[in-house]
């Protein structure tokens, strides 16, 4: 689940002219079912009792052997949540059921679905659907061939949270389509390879700006990725662009990489539930992440089974 971009929180995006849209009916809400229980046995994470969006944590997450034997056991339920939440993307599937798959999956193993209740969030996984950029809400709307689809799943396990998401495709899509989730893809592996101890974070945005220039598409800014583990969002800010961000990687610490590429414009618009946030003209986005850890000789991808 990706962070709003610190330097983009008090921006306000203005709709285009649906020109991305290609023909394509534009993205409409749907009905919203109600949050879904969790078990009280089921050990909830600390904003849950409180009201309000967290604070970003400006402390990185630094693990311990201890801890880093937790972070891996939360990614790998993440992981294998995602891989059965793919499965179920069909034509005719709604959101909504798969965001009943996510949350029965990940109570059965013990854990608590990290959206569920973050802030105002209603539901336990974010499915973001064509124009929709990241924190598209479950619903009613069946998927339609054709359509790709974000799914975003994130679980707290043990303490702590891991964070995961990907993209699938609805029967047979456009070659355009594919070619955006090919080059997201492209630019999360081409990020990752560069990390490691002593790595500036600023290299990442630089590397994925540089896949997306190469295939033609944009590079949203609004949203980031983010240290990760006891608590959700953290330091550092992950930067997707090119930019001058400081700070450098250390051993032990775990973030994420969450690269959200467009087919035209690269800027957002919210929908009135506050969470939607989709392009401004229209236009398809698409989005990879993965949890890391720093490693002394390079990086472990937590969320990769």
């Amino acid at each position: 689940m990706a962070r709003k971009g610190l330097a983009e929180l008090l921006r306000l995006s203005e709709r285009d002219d649906g020109a991305g849209l290609k023909g394509r009916a534009p993205l409409a809400p749907g009905t919203v079912s109600p949050p879904r229980p969790v078990p009280p046995h089921i050990v909830r994470p600390p904003y849950v009792s409180r009201s309000g969006t967290p604070d970003w944590d400006s402390r990185p997450q630094i693990q311990d052997a201890e801890g880093l034997v937790r972070m891996r056991a939360a990614c790998n339920l993440a992981a294998r949540v995602l891989r059965l939440a793919g499965s179920l993307v069909a034509p005719g599937v709604t959101t909504d059921e798969i965001d009943a798959a996510v949350h029965e999956a990940t109570i059965a193993a013990g854990a608590y679905p990290s959206p569920l209740s973050y802030g105002t969030f209603p539901k336990s996984v974010c499915t973001s659907v064509n124009e929709c950029i990241c924190h598209g809400i479950p619903d009613s709307r069946p998927l339609q061939e054709g359509d790709i689809l974000n799914i975003d799943v994130t679980v707290y396990l043990d303490g702590y949270h891991g964070d995961t998401s990907a993209m699938f495709t609805v029967g047979e899509v456009a070659p355009e389509a594919r070619a955006l989730c090919e080059a997201t893809h492209e630019a999360l592996h081409a990020a990752i390879a560069l990390c490691g101890p002593g790595v500036p974070f600023k290299a990442l945005g630089g590397a994925i700006q540089a896949v997306a220039d190469a295939h033609g598409f944009g590079v949203v800014r609004g949203f980031c990725g983010h240290g990760v583990g006891k608590v959700f969002h953290s330091y550092p800010t992950i930067l997707h662009y090119k930019n001058r961000e400081g700070g450098r990687m250390v051993p032990g610490m775990t973030f994420t990489i969450e690269p959200m590429l467009t087919q035209g414009s690269a800027k957002e618009r919210y929908w009135k539930d506050g969470w939607t946030a989709v392009t401004t003209d229209g236009g398809l986005s698409a989005q990879y992440e993965h949890s890391l850890h720093i490693t002394h000789e390079g990086v472990e991808i937590l969320t990769q089974l």
